[in-house]
């Protein structure tokens, strides 16, 4: 798999009769990084990933992936190098089968029925779901519904995997399935959650975005043990960390 770097430049972006919601944003991703991007709600998380994928498109600044600028006329490039699953799976499934979903993406390329079958099979067996691929997705429980979701993702074979709020609406036995999945994938993945501890297992690196800006950007490992950072943006501690004595502060 050839990953590319994600480029993010002096980003601009404000909706329609609407205060500026993105402000001078910049960072850069490198090939086979785990980024967390944390902030409180209304921070610009959904917008920033809704840039980066081409669904919007900025005021000002540019967006890079490898050497090819996210603009309409590349989108079809673009959507080959990075693929995004949805907060809510029932927006990404759609079809009759778990199968047909995996498959429509494929299909889209114009690849021969061959490949998008081998495609397809591949992505269910890397989720650990070849036994869901006749089911129709309306009947699945959240968790599978997530992993179908990332399946019709992975069967794209995109370099960048973008997530937002993967672990959101879980029971805890699929929350944990869930992050055992993501970290075992080499892909470069952008994480949007508000599920800190999740972050704090699956992403060396973590953005804070805090009123369209960045208000960090470091090692997970000390932006999320410091609550007087986190407290500034509206955010607490990761749970696991609440009430230590070593690393957090207690719950009020």
């Amino acid at each position: 798999m050839f990953q590319h770097k994600l480029e993010v430049r002096n980003l601009h972006f404000s909706y329609p009769h609407s205060h500026e919601i993105i402000k001078d944003l910049s960072f850069t991703v490198s090939p086979g990084e785990s980024i967390g991007i944390i902030g409180a709600n209304g921070a610009g998380k959904s917008t920033l990933l809704m840039l980066i994928m081409g669904v919007l498109f900025s005021d000002s600044g540019e967006i890079m992936v490898g050497d090819i600028c996210v603009t309409k006329k590349t989108l079809p490039l673009i959507r080959e190098k990075l693929g995004m699953v949805f907060q809510d799976p029932d927006d990404q499934l759609f079809m009759p089968t778990v199968y047909e979903d995996a498959a429509f993406g494929p299909r889209n390329y114009k690849l021969s029925e061959k490949e998008v079958e081998n495609r397809v099979l591949n992505a269910l067996e890397a989720v650990g779901a070849l036994h869901l691929k006749d089911k129709a997705p309306f009947k699945l429980s959240g968790g599978e519904k997530r992993i179908a979701a990332i399946a019709s993702v992975l069967s794209m074979q995109p370099d960048i995997l973008i997530m937002d709020e993967p672990t959101s609406a879980l029971d805890p036995k699929s929350r944990r399935k869930i992050i055992k999945l993501l970290n075992s994938f080499t892909h470069t993945k952008l994480i949007t959650s508000h599920d800190l501890d999740m972050i704090m297992e699956s992403c060396e690196r973590t953005i804070i975005i805090d009123k369209g800006q960045i208000a960090a950007d470091g090692k997970t490992s000390e932006i999320l043990t410091n609550s007087v950072l986190l407290d500034s943006c509206g955010l607490e501690l990761p749970l696991s960390l609440q009430n230590c004595t070593v690393c957090g502060s207690a719950k009020v």
